[in-house]
């Protein structure tokens, strides 16, 4: 049986996210300058569809040979790996913490109603921020969100997301974080996890 595909349209008639070819196909048959691609898997669709589609046009995010992952070498053991997970877009977010070396969980929020997956990524490397600043730790922190690490230097989220009633609380820590982000300086590295060399990040929910 072939593997459930999920089809990001950035521009077209309908921007989203379609299950089917012919959906898609619907949204950008005729269109001059449209803008897709294919993924094999959902939450990384949805982390694109909220993304800069240069991040992913004409990038391969299949496994790595085992020659290619050497040039990723290994992660950093005494560090903190942080990661979301959200049913549906938008839907139910929540997003935790672990340490990376004995893989015990260090934080975990949620769940949140009406959020995104790329929300979540950003509050959870915010959250590790000021876990370790409360520490005086300078341990990297591990993330998968490209978008999330971006928002993170931008001090600025940059989300398609309505404000309403039902998603004020993710809001009111939305605010709290680029807060934060504006009143403290820290040393800790952020770091892309590379996840077609090593896997799964630590922190992954496992709902895949």
């Amino acid at each position: 049986m072939a593997k459930q595909k999920y089809y990001v349209v950035w521009v077209g008639k309908e921007p989203g996210i379609y299950k089917t070819w012919r959906e898609c196909e619907r949204q950008i048959r005729n269109f001059d300058g449209a803008v897709y691609k294919s993924f094999v898997d959902e939450e990384l669709a949805r982390q694109a569809y909220e993304d800069d589609h240069t991040n992913y046009i004409g990038k391969n995010f299949g496994k790595l040979k085992e020659q290619e992952k050497k040039i990723y070498g290994k992660p950093i053991e005494d560090s903190i790996c942080v990661d979301a997970a959200c049913s549906g877009n938008p839907g139910i977010m929540e997003y935790r913490g672990v340490d990376k070396l004995s893989g015990a969980e260090l934080f975990r929020t949620g769940p949140f109603q009406y959020a995104t997956v790329n929300i979540g990524e950003f509050l959870a490397i915010v959250h590790g921020l000021a876990y370790l600043a409360e520490r005086n730790s300078d341990f990297p922190i591990y993330t998968d969100s490209r978008t999330a690490m971006k928002w993170v230097r931008d001090k600025k989220i940059n989300t398609k997301l309505e404000r309403v009633s039902i998603n004020e609380k993710v809001f009111v820590l939305l605010d709290r974080a680029v807060k934060w982000l504006e009143t403290h300086n820290y040393s800790n590295k952020i770091i892309k996890w590379e996840t077609a060399a090593w896997g799964e990040i630590p922190a992954d929910f496992g709902r895949k």
